[in-house]
């Protein structure tokens, strides 16, 4: 099972139906925050457009990017099954359209729906998915490193030339480089035509060619 598509995509659309429509809807402008590492979990929120950030910091204070999240997907969920604080910060990073559900109503319908299998089975991919790519960078250069962390963001983003909506800071803490690192290897990859570099701007101007480069 890979959770890429979102869980959207993975539970029986009664299912799912039964989730929205026990929902609140709620919209949010990019930049703005969903929730706050350190909150009670006491919602999920489920992306009808757009993208959101998954950033934790550490006990150092540093801001390491653990994830993108699209359309179709949930979040907040871990702290609600878990009963616990949340353990990162959800940040809009397009304008996102969402649906807000109550812990109690979340655990409500997955229990009545009798899908908490599929959820953990979603989670558990999501969570290897994680560790894999993790695995995965460990053996290669700045570049490559950079070029696939970009390629599995660009799946969420979506289109022929998706703008991340990253700072060239927040890449590096998803690739686990400094930011010099990352500069440096962007620096070339604007070189070769691949990509475009802003302010808190990150667009990938050859999906196909990146793709056959590092993927």
């Amino acid at each position: 099972m890979s959770s890429s598509a979102g869980l959207g995509s993975l539970l029986p659309s009664e299912a799912w139906q039964a989730l929205l429509a026990g929902s609140a809807v709620r919209r949010f402008t990019k930049g703005e925050i969903l929730m706050r590492q350190g909150e009670p979990g006491s919602y999920v929120f489920i992306l009808a457009a757009g993208r959101v950030k998954v950033v934790r910091v550490d006990v150092d204070g540093n801001e390491l990017l653990l994830a993108v999240r699209g359309v179709a997907d949930i979040v907040g969920e871990l702290a609600v099954l878990g009963g616990e604080m949340r353990s990162a910060t959800v940040t809009a990073l397009v304008p996102c359209l969402t649906y807000v559900l109550s812990a109690a109503a979340f655990l409500r319908i997955i229990r009545e729906r009798r899908v908490e299998q599929i959820l953990l089975c979603y989670l558990i991919a999501r969570q290897r998915e994680s560790d894999d790519a993790r695995a995965e960078l460990a053996g290669l250069n700045a570049l490559q490193r950079v070029g696939r962390v970009m390629l599995r963001f660009a799946s969420v983003a979506g289109g022929e030339q998706p703008d991340l909506g990253l700072s060239q800071q927040e890449l590096a803490a998803a690739v686990g480089l400094s930011r010099a690192s990352v500069a440096a290897a962007l620096a070339t990859l604007r070189q070769c035509g691949l990509v475009a570099t802003r302010r808190r701007s990150l667009v990938i101007r050859d999906l196909a060619k990146l793709r056959a480069e590092f993927g």
